[in-house]
């Protein structure tokens, strides 16, 4: 059985990347989502369990001692993470699999699975980010200008991931991110088993 894909995005918050993980989701039937750990107060509409694993944070901290996060990093004043079991298992069926992470997850993810493929997704504008900031009506002024802050800092990450994605418009961020992910499953080092059958049927 092939072995799936892991598919890590990243973006400065603001940049729609949890609405392109949504939506890339519901068009690719093979692909399962990564549920990550955080100890932030869910947001309105969130769903413990759907949207993210809600702990306190002792339990996350148990959870670091215990070896069950593939990655986790301070975001925000809040801790996220990757838990390790359902990744795994989802690999080992075949699933791609896509984690939408912060870029000091996705390098210790890359640390751990060196065939992962990092995708930074980045706004049109800093002008349109901090609309979109401001739209969601989530942050006061202090929150806002640090989460800006941080963005700049993020975007120097930049140069580790396999590709960058603007999310300008959603239909056409989908399609590309669909394209890095069937071109991934076209590599050749991916399908050294096929070619070994192919090659033998040669000789």
């Amino acid at each position: 059985m092939t072995t799936g894909i892991i598919l890590v995005v990243s973006a400065p918050s603001g940049a729609g990347k949890s609405t392109l993980c949504h939506a890339l989701l519901e068009r690719r039937p093979n692909l399962r989502g990564s549920i990550s750990c955080t100890t932030r107060p869910p947001r309105s509409g969130e769903v413990n369990g759907r949207d993210y694993v809600f702990l306190s944070e002792t339990d996350f901290l148990r959870k670091i001692n215990e070896g069950a996060l593939v990655e986790w990093a301070r975001v925000h004043d809040h801790l996220y993470g990757t838990p390790k079991d359902p990744l795994t298992e989802n690999l080992r069926k075949g699933f791609d699999v896509v984690l939408n992470i912060d870029p000091q997850g996705a390098l210790s993810v890359r640390k751990i699975f060196p065939e992962s493929v990092l995708v930074f997704i980045y706004p049109p504008s800093w002008g349109i980010l901090e609309n979109r900031l401001r739209h969601r009506g989530q942050d006061d002024e202090k929150t806002m200008a640090k989460r800006l802050t941080n963005a700049r800092k993020e975007m120097t990450y930049l140069r580790h991931y396999d590709y960058a994605v603007v999310n300008d418009r959603l239909d056409e961020a989908v399609d590309d991110l669909l394209a890095i992910l069937r071109a991934e499953h076209r590599r050749t080092g991916r399908l050294s088993n096929e070619l070994s059958e192919l090659e033998k049927k040669q000789k």
